[in-house]
């Protein structure tokens, strides 16, 4: 039987919630312990799918295709294990699925009501991720705040959890702020007190909270904390502002935090962490030789947008001795005339993915500086598509190359609508998702740096490159180097003669973990620290 940790948040989101629950994942599998992790989101979307990255982030692809919220992208770098859709529920999908079995009749001509029909889609969520990942351990986040109205039904799903099990099968961790008062810098509480109330008008008893604060939470503070919410002091840790977000479960650690769950869980004397975790993080804060890389992209202001990108960039450089410091382009304002003043300083540019035509002149413009000016490029997904238009376009002369995508005419279709993606309406939930394998050329650059033969990678499209042009590409020094062999699709391209000039259809940075950064990353970082030597 697996056991459950529901982690809730307090007064205000953003307050690390995420960063919380996956560091106590990261904790109990340092202890041996197997676990997996979901996230409760309460909006109506049925994912964040077609959601806009300035209102959600990015969306995060797990290997089954499903996709997700960007806090699972901490769980996975976190915990080291690949999620699944089990990891990922939002109230859309509770309700679509209760509304499908309602339209079959399944409810015997029962009223659909909140409670039992929601609360138990919600628990059985929980359960059968637990009988399909046979875990030890199920970490459940529960997006938003408690008071929030669209929280409620998870609320009340877990409380049901809580009284369906045994008292020691089940644990509630609730995050919360103490706000430091301008001026006085005096450490409030009562948004703490205000927050566990409203859990217990729920029927939910915390039994750790987590604490985020500008201010040192002192022991008169946790004091207080534990005598109005009834937990125990050394059950009240300090979520510390740290270096690297990888320190934050030395930190829980150092606060005795995995041995009270583990107590509190009744999961035995586990041994202690072996510290693997420990020397990354400071094997990380000797990193000091100084990387330029130019992140290229339209929603360049949010970096939220390119979280697992920008997070795989760093752990890449850190695990390498390099300090990559990410200078961050909008594609927008980027053109031919300020190229110069935008790239000349750097030593590597990656363009990530995305969809539509905004910003898509700029990042073609960036694509060439790099081609011809020797300098490192890494395209992602979008930034493959872009890397062979501009090739198209200035090495062989083909003005209007382009993607349907944009321009639905243009004489030299480089980039095409799958043949599987035609005729679909729906948006949602439609794009080549997911794990696809990957046959590499065995004497590219990739191959080298995968040191294997086949791969497995995770894609979100539905633009391919048009197989039509590949002979047109090759005459311009293009090397097709990973193929989908089932369906003949480009998955990884090379440049000849360029330093480093690596493009691909998927999204390497859904895999890349700080223990284990992703090949393609560490190329291209080491490509580009070769270029800052040079320069």
């Amino acid at each position: 039987m697996s056991k459950f940790i529901f982690v809730t948040g307090g007064v205000v989101s953003g307050i690390g919630k995420g960063i919380s629950a996956a560091s106590i994942g990261r904790l109990l599998k340092d202890r041996g312990l197997s676990v997996f992790m979901q996230k409760f989101d309460p909006y109506l979307n049925i994912d964040p799918g077609t959601m806009s990255p300035y209102q959600h982030g990015e969306v995060f692809v797990t290997r089954d295709g499903a996709e997700t919220d960007l806090d699972l992208g901490h769980y996975e770098r976190f915990i080291d294990e690949e999620l699944t859709k089990r990891a990922s529920i939002t109230t859309g999908k509770v309700y679509a699925k209760i509304i499908e079995k309602e339209r079959r009749g399944d409810f015997n001509g029962a009223t659909v009501q909140v409670i039992p029909h929601i609360t138990d889609e919600i628990k059985n969520a929980v359960y059968k991720a637990a009988e399909e990942s046979k875990a030890d351990v199920v970490i459940t986040e529960i997006g938003g705040t408690v008071g929030d109205i669209e929280s409620l039904p998870f609320l009340e799903a877990i409380r049901q959890i809580h009284a369906e099990n045994k008292k020691e099968d089940v644990l509630f961790v609730h995050t919360v702020l103490v706000p430091q008062i301008p001026g006085s810098d005096e450490l409030k509480t009562k948004p703490t007190q205000h927050s566990f109330k409203e859990l217990m008008s729920n029927g939910i008893k915390t039994n750790v909270i987590i604490v985020r604060s500008d201010g040192k939470i002192t022991e008169s503070i946790k004091n207080k904390i534990s005598l109005f919410c009834d937990v125990p002091v050394d059950a009240i840790v300090q979520s510390e502002n740290v270096e690297f977000i990888y320190e934050v479960p030395l930190v829980f650690h150092k606060n005795g935090l995995d041995n009270y769950i583990l107590r509190k869980l009744d999961l035995g004397n586990q041994p202690e962490s072996k510290g693997e975790w420990s020397k990354m993080v400071e094997r990380f804060k000797t990193a000091d030789k100084p990387v330029k890389i130019a992140l290229v992209g339209k929603y360049v202001e949010l970096h939220d947008a390119y979280l697992s990108v920008q997070q795989a960039l760093l752990d890449a450089g850190w695990d390498n001795g390099l300090m990559v410091e990410i200078k961050w382009i909008n594609s927008e304002e980027l053109t031919e005339e300020n190229s110069d003043e935008y790239l000349s300083d750097v030593d590597g540019i990656i363009v990530p993915g995305g969809f539509g035509s905004r910003g898509l002149e700029g990042m073609i413009e960036a694509s060439r500086y790099s081609r011809e000016h020797n300098i490192p490029y890494f395209g992602i997904c979008l930034g493959m598509q872009i890397g062979l238009i501009e090739i198209a376009r200035n090495a062989l002369g083909f003005r209007d190359a382009h993607t349907t995508e944009v321009e639905a005419k243009t004489t030299y279709p480089i980039i095409d609508l799958m043949d599987s993606q035609k005729g679909i309406e729906n948006l949602g939930g439609t794009l080549r998702l997911g794990n696809y394998d990957c046959l590499l050329e065995p004497d590219s650059k990739v191959h080298k740096l995968y040191g294997e033969d086949k791969i497995v990678e995770r894609h979100r499209h539905r633009y391919e490159f048009n197989n039509k042009f590949r002979s047109d590409l090759r005459r311009a020094g293009v090397q097709f180097v990973g193929i989908n062999e089932d369906l003949d699709l480009v998955e990884i391209i090379e440049l000849k003669d360029h330093p480093y000039y690596v493009a691909c259809q998927f999204h390497p940075e859904f895999k890349s973990r700080p223990n284990r950064p992703h090949p393609l990353f560490v190329g291209f970082v080491k490509a580009a620290f070769e270029k800052s030597k040079a320069n």
